[in-house]
């Protein structure tokens, strides 16, 4: 018997889930199937490409490098057995599936909500997996097939990727009202003011901010260096410090905003996935609802 005789469609679907999950549990509870299953599965799968695929850890499976090959082309067989088996004619309110977003920080706040809202409205049968953005993975995310979505900024995507703006945003210095920093500061004392920073890639001191600033020829003074936008507003109300915030995400607070002389240069928030998916139902619908909630209005 041929290696191809011995394979089959579920077979590929557990290698998807386990790319996805790397967890034989959550892989079996998102394929509907027993532990035992998937693990009876997985075996016949090293039997067929005669590679152990997937190596067990503390917490789980990784992915060996050739699961990692052949992780783009079973997702590209699975994503064409789709198409083939599926109607012509695309409608939401019955598609089923797994749709994956990386999103960062600021977009899970002001991008996600309204269309999550439409997604649990319009296609209700779709399950929506929100997962962190994280630079140094993301386009081996989005190769592989375990992300379709990216939400994030120009500057963090390929160059070669699908893209749409969503609108343009910019960043506002803020502080707490009871903050000792001048009512109307020169540049200079904002630089020199303890200021906080969000670095939710690569936490260090450092952010886009400062290459504005050094075309004044000033340093900032950051002390603090957080995780994520959300909890910025909080460590402002409890220190006497700045921040520069989208101002899409501080809507709302009870926080003061610094009036500057010079303005940061605005920033474009975007949607990006793989080219290879350009035709996918799926994904155009997506695209489409993005750009009815945020292209239009802008």
């Amino acid at each position: 018997m041929s290696k191809l005789d011995r394979l089959d469609i579920k077979q590929l679907r557990v290698f998807q889930a386990l790319m996805r999950e790397q967890s034989a549990s959550k892989a079996a509870m998102q394929l509907g199937l027993t532990q035992q299953a998937v693990s009876e599965q997985l075996k016949k799968l090293r039997d067929v490409f005669d590679d152990r695929l997937f190596l067990r850890k503390t917490s789980g499976f990784v992915p060996t490098p050739y699961a990692e090959i052949l992780s783009v082309e079973i997702d590209r067989l699975l994503r064409d057995f789709q198409t083939l088996l599926s109607p012509q004619q695309f409608d939401p309110k019955t598609t089923q599936g797994t749709y994956v977003i990386a999103a960062t920080d600021y977009a899970q706040q002001v991008v996600l909500p309204d269309l999550l809202a439409i997604l649990r409205l319009q296609a209700p049968l779709l399950k929506v997996i929100i997962r962190d953005f994280e630079i140094d993975k993301i386009h081996q995310w989005m190769e592989s097939g375990r992300v379709n979505l990216a939400l994030a900024f120009p500057d963090f995507m390929p160059s070669n990727y699908a893209v749409v703006k969503l609108f343009e945003e910019h960043h506002v210095c803020v502080t707490s009202r009871s903050s000792s920093i001048a009512k109307h500061p020169s540049l200079a004392e904002v630089a020199a003011h303890p200021s906080i920073i969000a670095s939710p890639s690569r936490p260090n001191f450092k952010g886009s901010i400062d290459q504005w600033f050094k075309q004044f020829g000033l340093e900032r003074n950051v002390v603090i260096s957080a995780p994520c936008f959300s909890v910025v507003p909080l460590y402002l109300q409890t220190t006497d410090a700045i921040a520069f915030l989208p101002s899409k995400a501080i809507a709302g607070l009870d926080l003061t905003t610094i009036e500057l002389e010079q303005a940061p240069q605005p920033f474009d928030v975007i949607a990006a996935w793989y080219p290879r998916y350009n035709d996918d139902a799926l994904q155009k619908w997506m695209v489409s609802k993005l750009r009815a909630l945020y292209v239009k209005a802008a």
